[in-house]
């Protein structure tokens, strides 16, 4: 057990019979009454996100989870499926656990947080930023530059990203995965 003194980003606790990972949290001190914690949760079975506020010093139920790498494989009519990378073996996940799964390519590493007490996986992510090929984009109109516009192109993997005008077919493109938006161009 531990209380709202040890909430972290990434820390997944069991809540409401659920488990929820923290992806940002708040220590606020008013300048009347009592310290809270306000959080915003992922369920990492719906993947609803869930914003709640926590009396400082409750009682939370962290879990044990551990990050493994695994290697993306392919997609199939029953979900994604990874590979392990130190025990080969293989795993199938559902569409709903799988992050920006539209930005994965085949043979790419991720990480997937396993629930440490039943073997069980909760959910993948992926690293911050991918390197993808452009596939498809329209031409840029020449002289069309005020308000830094975008285009849409379409990626390797099928993920369609706005990016300035000067991206054409072919480049390659670093993409922020949290986000999906164009960070820069690949050399």
């Amino acid at each position: 057990m531990a209380t709202t003194a040890d909430i972290r980003n990434g820390l997944v606790i069991n809540f409401n019979n659920d488990l929820f990972q923290i992806t940002d949290f708040q220590h606020v001190k008013p300048g009347k009454g009592a310290a809270f914690v306000r959080t915003k949760m992922k369920s990492l079975t719906s993947g609803k996100v869930l914003d709640n506020t926590f009396n400082s010093g409750v009682a939370i139920f962290p879990v044990r989870v551990e990050r493994r790498k695994f290697q993306y494989l392919y997609k199939d009519e029953t979900g994604y499926n990874f590979m392990d990378q130190e025990s080969f073996d293989q795993i199938n996940l559902d569409e709903k656990m799988v992050d920006g799964a539209d930005l994965m390519k085949e043979g790419q590493e991720v990480e997937i947080l396993i629930n440490a007490d039943s073997d069980s996986p909760l959910s993948c992510e992926l690293p911050p930023f991918v390197e993808l090929e452009v596939t498809y984009a329209e031409p840029g109109i020449k002289g069309d530059t005020a308000n830094s516009p975008k285009k849409r192109v379409e990626v390797e993997s099928g993920a369609k990203i706005m990016v300035p005008l000067f991206i054409e077919s072919g480049q390659k493109i670093r993409v922020d995965t949290r986000t999906h938006d164009y960070v820069e161009r690949v050399k």
